[in-house]
């Protein structure tokens, strides 16, 4: 058999040293990357796709509820779809698990692992809480997204629930409200003396300056309260979801602008240490799909609510009211020394508040040339 050249052999010696070498390397590589996945100490992301997770979401809504259960319900379904059943999210409506106002606190205790619902719910344990879903007068929808996705309004939402080992996200607008259900026309601001009336967050305590008194009830309740005379007045959301709320049976006019509520934020929020354990691909799917929950949940809004009020105005027929103007003017006027109090004792809404101030005088600037300006042409 003929000898090989010399050369060749070292060629091939030093073929078979490199792929040794590399393979070497490379399970080194892969030894380092699974103890910095579960070390936390390296970069690579913890990602153990053999793993699922089976978790509570409660709300403050009934699980029926349109647009709001059901939104409840989507959100979960996408979640668990995008994860290919990784992440399975089991929903409780209001009571079924916990009382629909005692959510905040059993997602912090770990009871359960996401509540979805609306922060002003939340401003007996933080005063800044409230800022992020409606400020009277203050953003709308669009507005109030540009302000905690690109104006620094999340990382401050953050900051407020970091305390409570909660993380919060937008999963929700209701757009502009309607301004409430009442038995009894306004026509001036005496009008709500003595009134009780359903309406949470900053919205109830300017009430309570006007000399009415707020009332906070979850949504189920509402209905039997005002049929049985439990409170005089209710706001609720708008026409497409009060007309299935069956608010126009139990009370006659229906009043407009919603002051109070001009582009309400709904919330999903997660036990902070729940979701940290949570692989990085199953973290930013939570987070994509509250995205979609939010635009699903206000073009469900506005898609149906001109609708709904004709039905209300011409089927039942309610009688469609606007507030006087000198009534709006003197509820802006408490809505401001309303908040300026709460800033004066509270330090944490006071930097929240700066922020949201500031924003909305900017965007209102940019407002004036681009939507105010164009209404004005339809």
């Amino acid at each position: 058999m003929p000898k090989e050249p010399t050369s060749e052999i070292s060629r091939r010696q030093f073929v078979k040293q490199a792929a040794s070498a590399s393979v070497a390397a490379g399970s080194a590589a892969l030894l380092a990357g699974c103890q910095d996945s579960t070390s936390g100490g390296g970069s690579t992301p913890n990602i153990n796709t053999d793993k699922t997770f089976k978790w509570k979401m409660v709300t403050t809504w009934p699980s029926t509820l349109k647009v709001l259960g059901e939104g409840a319900k989507l959100l979960a379904g996408w979640i668990e779809t995008m994860s290919q059943g990784r992440l399975q999210i089991k929903v409780y409506g209001a009571g079924e698990l916990v009382p629909a106002l005692g959510i905040f606190e059993a997602v912090s205790q770990g009871a359960a692992q996401m509540g979805h619902g609306a922060s002003y719910y939340w401003a007996g344990s933080s005063q800044a809480a409230q800022f992020f879903a409606a400020v009277p007068f203050g953003m709308n929808a669009q507005q109030m997204n540009a302000w905690i996705y690109s104006g620094g309004g999340l990382e401050l939402w953050e900051k407020v629930y970091k305390p409570f080992g909660l993380l919060p996200m937008p999963a929700g607008n209701t757009g502009v409200q309607m301004g409430g259900w009442f038995n009894r026309e306004i026509n001036s601001i005496d009008d709500f003396k003595g009134m009780k009336m359903r309406i949470p967050g900053l919205g109830g305590k300017v009430l309570a300056k006007a000399g009415g008194a707020a009332v906070l009830k979850p949504g189920g309740e509402i209905y039997t309260s005002l049929e049985r005379g439990l409170i005089d007045a209710t706001e609720w959301i708008g026409p497409y979801h009060d007309y299935h709320m069956g608010f126009h049976r139990v009370a006659k006019y229906y009043y407009y602008p919603g002051w109070h509520e001009p582009g309400t934020v709904l919330e999903l929020f997660v036990n902070r240490e729940a979701f940290e354990e949570l692989p990085a691909d199953l973290q930013e799917i939570v987070r994509t799909a509250t995205y979609r929950s939010n635009m699903w949940m206000l073009s469900e809004f506005e898609s149906k609510n001109n609708m709904y009020l004709d039905k209300l105005i011409n089927e039942h027929d309610v009688q469609l009211r606007k507030f006087p103007d000198d009534v709006l003017a003197k509820l802006k006027v408490y809505s401001q020394e309303t908040i300026e109090e709460i800033c004066a004792s509270d330090p944490l809404s006071a930097e929240v508040y700066d922020s949201f101030k500031k924003f909305q005088k900017a965007v209102n600037s940019w407002a004036e040339i681009s939507e105010r300006a164009y209404y004005g042409l339809t």
